[in-house]
């Protein structure tokens, strides 16, 4: 049966894996075990090396210098150890992604279209690893200057098999984990890899199997059918969506994840299911469980969280949202997203709160 074109993003990873990032995480692979078997010690330093050999194969010698300019930048403002001031930086170089004039003379750079879109998807991806890296060293720089040097910045930045599209990992807990030095079973770690590429194999085949059979995509993308159907058959269609996103991002993070298992490092946990979800809460801790973590320790934790006044909660969940609509584009659809989840998570914890009241559980 004929394939669903309409879902982007599916298509282009798909399209990229099979052309060269499979190989080149394949490769990164080989050089893991070989590491890790070798010279343990060095680990993060091969590690870094094969991500930047890559990230120049990929992306070319201007991709490569454009990430390696926006590290440098980001690693030159930590060292005022303001937190602000990094945050601001962080701000600054996102939006150079957002410029036309900009874009426009990186798209000179590439033959296709999908190349340049590959340096947006990983610089803005970066973004969030540099920011990572420069508030950890605001708050432990001075402390711990050898783990928050300028190459592992750089080990920590060019780590290939989060390089594209993540799973995000913060940089306390990637130093920590790299640093770890444990025993290494050749036998174990292929056990775990048959057992992780059957799965994703399996992952995969559902994701293509609802791509040829079901035109989730194509049906929503179009005015007319949507307009004819039912509520019932809309809200089928809704859900079906959202099943299909989390059965695409089991598959888009499971590989990333099973490399950070073979490097000895615990990858944040893979999407929950949605259909166990009830709660906007509980989608936001459990569905991008990286991308959480930097959430709150970075911007809601920072900004009062909940141990702070009624307002000061609602302003910093509103900040975290905010933050992530521009993150992922800015675009106005983006900002309606983030404002209704934001909503959503507002409406549960005031729910919560008054379920908690004692005259409320005795009358219930």
């Amino acid at each position: 049966l004929p394939q669903d074109p309409m879902d982007f993003e599916w298509n282009y990873w798909i399209e990229w894996g099979r052309e060269r990032i499979l190989w080149l995480l394949a490769g990164h692979l080989l050089v893991s075990q070989v590491s890790r078997v070798l010279v343990e010690k060095y680990k993060p330093w091969c590690f870094m090396v094969y991500g930047m050999a890559a990230c120049w194969l990929l992306l070319g010698i201007k991709g490569f210098a454009v990430i390696l300019v926006h590290a440098t930048i980001s690693f030159a403002v930590a060292q005022f150890q303001l937190s602000l001031l990094t945050w601001l930086c962080s701000l600054i170089l996102l939006s150079t992604l957002r410029i036309p004039a900009v874009e426009e003379a990186k798209r000179k750079w590439y033959d296709t279209e999908n190349e340049y879109y590959l340096l947006l998807f990983t610089l803005s991806v970066r973004c969030l690893f540099c920011t990572s890296f420069s508030l950890e060293y605001c708050w432990h720089g001075t402390a711990h200057k050898s783990s928050h040097s300028f190459l592992w910045m750089l080990a920590y930045v060019f780590y290939y098999p989060t390089f594209h599209n993540g799973p995000l990992m913060n940089f306390d807990e990637f130093s920590k984990q790299m640093r770890r030095q444990e025993a290494f079973s050749l036998k174990t770690n292929l056990s775990i890899l048959i057992l992780g590429i059957i799965r994703i194999f399996f992952w995969w085949c559902l994701a293509e199997l609802m791509i040829h059979l079901m035109y989730i995509h194509a049906l929503y993308s179009s005015a007319p059918p949507l307009e004819a159907a039912s509520y019932w058959a809309l809200g089928g269609l809704a859900l079906a969506q959202v099943l299909f996103f989390y059965v695409k991002y089991l598959v888009l993070y499971g590989v990333p994840a099973l490399l950070l298992q073979m490097d000895g490092l615990k990858p944040p946990a893979l999407p929950c299911c949605v259909s166990l979800m009830h709660s906007f809460t509980k989608m936001w801790r459990s569905f991008d469980v990286g991308l959480h973590r930097f959430l709150v320790r970075y911007i809601y934790v920072p900004m009062g969280g909940s141990q702070s006044s009624l307002l000061g909660t609602l302003f910093s969940t509103a900040l975290t949202f905010a933050f992530v609509s521009y993150w992922h584009g800015g675009q106005s659809y983006l900002w309606y997203w983030g404002a209704l989840n934001w909503l959503g998570v507002i409406v549960e914890n005031a729910v919560k709160r008054i379920l908690s009241i004692s005259l409320i559980q005795d009358l219930i």
